[in-house]
């Protein structure tokens, strides 16, 4: 904002016991709201989405810099305890095409197998063609973009969406 002055249109605070809770507007209430960067690598600032437990965004934040200090700082801290978060390069293989089924990836950070619990565990964030894919122990997958996957992997994945 050019006037310096920082406002968001939802209210932002922790509990004690570390959860961020989110109001909005309308004084609905969501407990245990996670930030997820729409582009984690190209704008990490810029398009972040506030997800409610369930995986829907309950507010999107265009640039961090928008909200006030304090908000910045709730979202920053709780994205940098989260940053462990691998991003899917390739799906190798997949157990079954039910669920629960176990997947082999490449990730980022090496070759990992987990188990996907079910569908709704593969969220479309941001733009629609980020993905996220939480696994059974609430590790979170990144698949940034999912046009840019080899063939074998968006057959895989379109199997599961």
């Amino acid at each position: 904002m050019s006037d310096g002055q920082h406002h968001a249109p939802f209210v932002l605070e922790r509990t004690p016991f570390g959860q961020l809770i989110l109001t909005n507007a309308q004084g609905e209430r969501f407990a245990g709201v996670l930030p997820v960067r729409a582009f984690p690598i190209l704008a990490p600032e810029e398009g972040i989405s506030l997800l409610s437990t369930e995986g829907h965004e309950v507010a999107w934040v265009d640039r961090l810099s928008d909200l006030p200090p304090d908000y910045q700082n709730l979202i920053a801290d709780e994205l940098a305890h989260r940053e462990f978060m691998p991003v899917l390069v390739r799906i190798v293989d997949v157990s079954s095409f039910s669920t629960p089924c176990t997947w082999t990836v490449q990730t980022d950070r090496g070759r990992t197998e987990f188990v996907l619990r079910g569908d709704e565990d593969i969220r479309r964030i941001g733009t629609g063609r980020s993905l996220l894919v939480a696994d059974a122990h609430g590790i979170h997958y990144l698949v940034p973009d999912q046009k840019v996957l080899d063939a074998h992997s968006k057959r895989i994945l379109d199997r599961f969406l």
